[in-house]
């Protein structure tokens, strides 16, 4: 998703803000389908809904009859949980665009009301300008960041950006004989298997493997994961999957299995990645968000990203506070290592009912 400048605040022309039915298709301005990235759209919406059962709300603000701005909402009801409204479920920002700060505060406003006619504890908005400053009745979280890279079809250049031990270690994971595919449903079955399996390392909840399918099938080429192999009988070694969307390419998920991290297999993974994007002639790699000042953020770094805050926007019911669903929550310790040491088969049970709670 890239920044797109604001317009000046516009008060001459009345900002109606409706309800869009899901059977209405979102056609808007490219510049606003870029701000709101791929998780506004149709597809990622309705696979959303179907997936998980969650309702859908999509706010457009019309200005003449033109779509000037739209917000994209999901309903969550969690019995661990909460009950909230999110902007960009299971993914890291986006759904939200506008075209003017009064477009902006009128979509926000519409939000608002309408978490409180559902009931909810708090409304979450998250998007890209994390230095822009809320408007009155919501509060910024700044917890996270996400890392773009400019990418380029001149690998050596790219390459020569890193500093001396980054590019050595990249050096390193070439000689070690790992292999990566990329492609669609074809690798369904390996990118999930790699994804569950560092998640459960990690102490996290993973979605099914339907959810991917599921995801594969309504993003179509729009989607592609890329699985890693190692080693003389083509060991699972990790996997990913990476949204295309205009020029950029954005990381939404991508590990690797604990017992190759000391053999550079992250950043096999990576390069393999910033390589293959930049010669097929996308400007940027999203890496993905991060917690400000975690190891994945130091990681992430290495890549000499620009570096963008998070807005994280809440809209706090009375007596609500805002709600730590991060690492950083000290109650999630136990909880994460608990996690690591169940067995596979009631993670893999209890995972996509438990993470359907943190859209």
């Amino acid at each position: 998703m890239m920044k797109v400048a604001l317009m000046q605040p516009q008060t001459s022309a009345t900002i109606t803000i409706r309800l869009l039915p899901l059977t209405e298709s979102l056609t808007c301005a490219e510049l606003l389908a870029r701000m709101a990235s791929f998780s506004a759209l149709d597809s990622w919406t309705k696979f959303v809904s179907d997936v998980y059962g969650l309702s859908v709300y999509r706010l457009v603000a019309e200005t003449n009859g033109e779509i000037v701005g739209l917000l994209a909402l999901v309903h969550i009801k969690h019995f661990i949980f909460g009950n909230y409204l999110t902007t960009a479920p299971f993914a890291s920002y986006g759904g939200f665009a506008f075209s003017s700060l009064d477009v902006r505060d009128a979509l926000l406003e519409k939000a608002r009301a309408l978490g409180r006619d559902l009931e909810a504890d708090y409304v979450n908005v998250r998007f890209d300008l994390g230095e822009s400053i809320p408007p009155e009745g919501w509060v910024q979280h700044p917890v996270y960041s996400t890392y773009r890279a400019d990418l380029s079809s001149d690998a050596e250049a790219m390459l020569a950006m890193y500093n001396s031990d980054h590019r050595n270690h990249i050096r390193k994971s070439l000689k070690k004989g790992f292999n990566i595919k990329f492609g669609h449903l074809d690798l369904l079955d390996d990118a999930y298997e790699g994804l569950a399996r560092s998640m459960h390392e990690l102490g996290s909840p993973y979605h099914s493997k339907d959810y991917l399918r599921r995801m594969a099938e309504s993003l179509g080429p729009a989607l592609e994961f890329a699985v890693l192999y190692g080693g003389l009988r083509g060991e699972l070694v990790g996997a990913g999957v990476f949204i295309l969307q205009g020029n950029v390419v954005t990381n939404l998920h991508a590990n690797i299995l604990r017992k190759f991290r000391s053999d550079y297999a992250g950043e096999f993974l990576y390069w393999s990645v910033i390589k293959r994007y930049g010669e097929k002639g996308f400007a940027v790699f999203d890496i993905g968000r991060s917690l400000i000042g975690s190891g994945n953020e130091t990681f992430k770094m290495k890549w000499k990203p620009h570096k963008q805050l998070l807005a994280y926007w809440y809209a706090l019911q009375p007596g609500k506070r805002i709600p730590e669903l991060n690492q950083k929550n000290p109650k999630f310790q136990v909880v994460i290592w608990m996690w690591k040491h169940l067995p596979d088969f009631m993670v893999r049970r209890l995972g996509p009912f438990l993470i359907k709670g943190l859209a």
